[in-house]
């Protein structure tokens, strides 16, 4: 089990027992789990953003196609051909071919670039439409408190932050133990994926 999965389980748990200590009389607590990585995947929104991305990058794909394929038969050409061409058109050929290897790259980076961009503000969008449509539906159907990978719903009612934050400023700041070592653990940053060549 990841440290993430353990992680959002006791969030869960904690919540739930926050629920049972919070609302002891309430006994028809109407509790629902969404599969948000589902929803991402199999939901109509996210194909279509999938498939206006297509459509929208398609034709800028199309022309690096193009460009790699013109390079490589300049290549095979070279090869083919370098014996019999003289020192200056050999010398010639061979700089066109790393002028237009530079700029291939060049232009596979912003294509990469722009499209990483597009796909994150599709995403954020599409995130915002899910969660918005779990709350209403949550809301719609009387549920108490949906989880997934966090809270994304909670009726006001379950709301405990007041009674622990009123606890916390009751108790004050406490100066920590002397001769104890800090046992607090650091959170791990978030993995970044690298960037694709």
């Amino acid at each position: 089990m990841s440290r993430r999965s353990a992680s959002v389980m006791i969030t869960g748990i904690l919540a739930l027992a926050a629920v049972a200590v919070a609302a002891p009389a309430r006994a028809d607590l109407k509790i629902g789990v969404v599969q948000y990585a589902r929803l991402m995947q199999e939901s109509p929104q996210a194909k279509a953003a999938q498939e206006a991305l297509r459509g929208e990058f398609a034709g800028k794909q199309k022309e690096l196609q193009t460009q790699q394929a013109a390079l490589k038969a300049k290549e095979e050409s070279l090869q083919k051909d370098g014996a019999t061409m003289t020192l200056d058109q050999r010398t010639k050929v061979e700089k066109d071919l790393r002028d237009g290897n530079r700029e291939l790259q060049q232009k596979v980076q912003e294509y990469q670039d722009d499209f990483n961009a597009r796909q994150n503000e599709e995403l954020s969008k599409l995130q915002k439409a899910l969660v918005e449509e779990v709350q209403v539906y949550a809301q719609g159907e009387k549920f108490d408190l949906v989880l997934a990978d966090g809270v994304i719903f909670a009726s006001p009612t379950l709301d405990i932050t007041p009674q622990v934050l009123s606890a916390l400023q009751a108790h004050g700041v406490r100066a920590p133990a002397t001769g104890s070592s800090s046992g607090a653990a650091t959170t791990p940053k978030p993995a970044t994926a690298p960037k694709p060549k």
